[in-house]
């Protein structure tokens, strides 16, 4: 076991909490959920598998993620932040906590991990979407995260990182029209961070070298894109240019939603803010 306290954010996620914890249990001294008061099982099934839960208004991710480092009153030397929608392999697992051992006192003070991501269920191989890289495991007092709405990473203060070589899983089991509602209320928040990010002077220069290419692509090169355009150049880069369309109808489906539906929708969001002056 490692030297590691896990954080999991939650918000009604009695369909994926169970397998989430389970997947980390063997590694993790500790397992905190700091749930956003859910109206489901999630709280029950949570502590009958022996994580501690704390309780938050959510505000935003970043947000919720600060309080469960503060309240949680961590004592290892290790931090991950896992949602519940993700959850790791034996080999993932396995590497992290070996990652964990044998760097207690290197500089090496954060683990990037890598998921195969599972879309109506099939994996999502093309497109660009794969692998996809998140910063979530790092030495306590060494990492920190942005403060934004979305699309939020965090970074190391000090030290380097290193990648996993294994495969964890982001599968959600809810339906579609949990993903178009959680979606919406997505664009709404990417529309906050898109007019605050007009004035901000940090265009992601803590971040590691993945999660740095993302930021300065989506507002150095994206969001200088015509509006109606852009949407339609994001939908061509995924399903023509990164092979999308190998993913068969579910590629589509992915492809199409999230260039037509949500970054259109973002867009839509971001004219009528500028049309009725309420940024």
């Amino acid at each position: 076991m490692a030297d590691l306290t896990t954080l999991i954010l939650t918000y009604n996620e009695e369909l994926n909490i169970e397998e989430c914890i389970k997947s980390i249990k063997s590694i993790s001294k500790r397992i905190v959920v700091v749930d956003s008061f859910s109206n489901d099982r999630t709280v029950e099934i949570a502590r009958k598998l022996g994580a501690e839960v704390l309780q938050n208004k959510f505000v935003n991710h970043a947000n919720q993620f600060k309080y469960g480092l503060e309240a949680a009153n961590i004592k290892t030397q290790w931090v991950f932040r896992i949602d519940a929608d993700e959850r790791l392999t034996k080999k993932s697992a396995d590497e992290i906590e070996r990652i964990c051992s044998e760097n207690k006192e290197t500089d090496i003070n954060g683990i990037i991990v890598r998921f195969e991501v599972n879309f109506l269920g099939r994996k999502l191989r093309h497109g660009g979407i794969y692998p996809f890289k998140k910063l979530l495991v790092f030495k306590y007092g060494y990492g920190d995260i942005e403060d934004r709405n979305m699309d939020e990473h965090i970074f190391l203060t000090e030290g380097k990182s290193v990648e996993l070589k294994n495969d964890s899983l982001h599968y959600d089991y809810k339906d579609l029209t949990y993903w178009i509602d959680k979606h919406n209320k997505y664009s709404s928040k990417e529309v906050q961070d898109y007019f605050n990010n007009l004035s901000m002077i940090d265009d992601g220069e803590k971040l590691d070298r993945s999660a740095k290419i993302k930021r300065i692509v989506k507002y150095k090169i994206y969001y200088k894109l015509p509006m109606g355009i852009r949407a339609s150049f994001y939908f061509m880069y995924r399903y023509i240019i990164k092979l999308g369309f190998l993913d068969g109808k579910e590629g589509l489906i992915f492809a199409v939603l999230q260039a037509y539906w949500y970054r259109f929708l973002v867009d839509a969001k971001i004219y009528e803010a500028m049309k009725n002056n309420s940024r």
